[in-house]
């Protein structure tokens, strides 16, 4: 063949490689995304759209760049991934992608997601001389939090450990969450951290102690694994709106002067159950 020929074929060659490659990314089960040398997306297939959320193509292809994108620069990925570019494969594990920033930046849909967290493999796509052309990354979702399960889940666990002293790492890990996203996941959903939650419900047990006038005020206290000082008379002040006497002393008054009314003192309706 003259030298024509073959460069039609290779041509041929090159474009039903290339038509090959479009097509089973298009249906490859995982979200991939292929990108120009620049960061910019040419081609993102049906489980990118469906998966991650994305409106349409057109709202991403040609418009999105990896190497601008504020939630890869928030979580200092970004000359990892510029290592594809010298045909290395990058791996980033646990990405964590906050999708209420993904709504923020992105034309994305407006799901109940909280957070996608997933590894990312990126890697170089090479013409036919051995250089890179292009580069691609395919996205394994590992987790996605809708926010009501791990709340639930780090309020059971703080509810079942309230008589051991605070641990924000053992509560974020109940929760299968890093102990900095589930502070504050937990304070959006609940409006308080989940160190004050935990308080929150250790008073609410204190109170219960107070109500047995067979113990003693300090030995209430004791049994909530709590040491009755001023201090801890202070927050429960803080938080009731009484001293833990005067709580006793009005709630006996209380009970005497209103049997069969389950209507609870004004006092108990003030900063605790706000919280």
């Amino acid at each position: 063949m003259d030298g024509r020929e073959k460069n039609i074929i290779a041509s041929f060659q090159g474009h039903f490689a290339k038509e090959l490659l479009a097509n089973m990314i298009e249906f490859f089960p995982y979200p991939i995304q292929v990108f120009a040398l620049d960061g910019t997306a040419v081609l993102i297939n049906k489980a990118t759209l469906e998966m991650i959320g994305i409106r349409s193509r057109e709202s991403h292809v040609g418009k999105y760049n990896v190497f601008e994108d504020p939630i890869v620069h928030g979580v200092g990925a970004v000359e990892q991934v510029r290592q594809v570019l010298a045909g290395k494969t990058v791996y980033l594990t646990d990405f964590n992608a906050s999708y209420q920033d993904m709504i923020k930046y992105f034309n994305v849909k407006d799901r109940d997601i909280q957070t996608i967290v997933s590894d990312i493999t990126c890697f170089p796509l090479l013409n036919s001389a051995g250089y890179v052309e292009c580069f691609a990354a395919l996205f394994i979702f590992k987790n996605i939090y809708r926010g009501k399960e791990e709340i639930l889940r780090g309020k059971q666990y703080i509810e079942t450990h309230w008589l051991e002293p605070f641990d924000a790492d053992k509560t974020a890990k109940a929760a299968c969450l890093s102990k900095s996203h589930f502070t504050k996941l937990f304070k959006k959903h609940t409006g308080v951290t989940p160190h004050e939650y935990y308080i929150g419900y250790k008073i609410s047990k204190l109170k219960e102690k107070l109500l047995d006038t067979n113990l003693s005020i300090a030995q209430a206290f004791a049994a909530c694994n709590m040491n009755y000082n001023g201090y801890a008379a202070r927050l429960f002040k803080e938080r009731v709106g009484v001293s833990p006497s005067v709580y006793r002393k009005v709630s006996d008054s209380h009970d005497l002067n209103n049997k069969g009314d389950e209507k609870t003192p004004v006092f108990l309706t003030t900063n605790e159950n706000r919280r």
